[in-house]
């Protein structure tokens, strides 16, 4: 499943995380590690340009914070993130350079490339969203099946087994999700493709392409 590896979905230099994504073929192997990564990370990082603020959270000095935010450990909080009025992070999560964490927004055990945009009422769990990823309002990764078994990523005929029990959705580079959509457990979006307003989607989503609705998926259109 060449689409969904880490290689096709994310530029690794724009995120702090990248040398553990590096270790990963799919990004979904990179859940269950993430809170002892930041706890590595964390110390490693320059005094300079990051303050520790309390039990295994690092943020830049020149993120924006919201004092009505909630932030949990462990946690990174890159430079020029900003976290706006009663974000609500549970920890486990990576906030690159740049990034958008909007009101009443949660997040939970992510990594989030620099320039994501989470901005409105989000719920962002078991998740890794590329470069430039943007998540309209309302929208949300769900990451627990209803029966609660194990997360199968599909792509056609194709399967692979996670042994996840949580996992949400993995998003490419320069992803666009409209607003009110839900992206169900294990869906994968390859970069630069758009998901609808209202969409239910699930599964891999190829690069470069327009989500309408299940089973009308169109390429996008290359410039001449």
């Amino acid at each position: 499943m060449k689409s969904a590896r880490c290689e096709e979905l994310f530029d690794l230099s724009h995120s702090i995380a990248a040398e553990y994504i590096k270790k990963a073929e799919y990004p979904w192997e990179l859940l269950s590690g993430i809170a002892g990564y930041i706890r590595e990370l964390g110390p490693t990082l320059d005094p300079e340009l990051f303050e520790k603020k309390g039990e295994d959270i690092w943020i830049a000095k020149s993120a924006k914070v919201a004092p009505t935010a909630c932030l949990n450990g462990p946690l990174i909080i890159d430079e020029e993130a900003e976290i706006r009025h009663c974000a609500f992070v549970r920890g486990s999560a990576i906030v690159g350079k740049g990034c958008v964490v909007g009101n009443s927004t949660e997040l939970k055990n992510v990594i989030l490339f620099d320039k994501v945009q989470v901005p409105h009422y989000n719920y962002v769990g078991d998740s890794i969203l590329g470069f430039k990823a943007h998540m309209g309002a309302g929208s949300i990764t769900s990451n627990v099946k209803s029966d609660k078994t194990l997360v199968v990523v599909k792509d056609g005929e194709e399967k692979i087994e996670t042994g996840l029990k949580k996992f949400g959705a993995m998003l490419g580079d320069n992803v666009e999700v409209g607003c009110n959509s839900v992206l169900n457990p294990g869906t994968v979006v390859g970069r630069g493709s758009s998901i609808y307003p209202t969409s239910c989607v699930r599964g891999v989503i190829p690069a470069g392409s327009i989500y309408k609705k299940q089973g009308e998926i169109a390429l996008r259109e290359k410039a001449d």
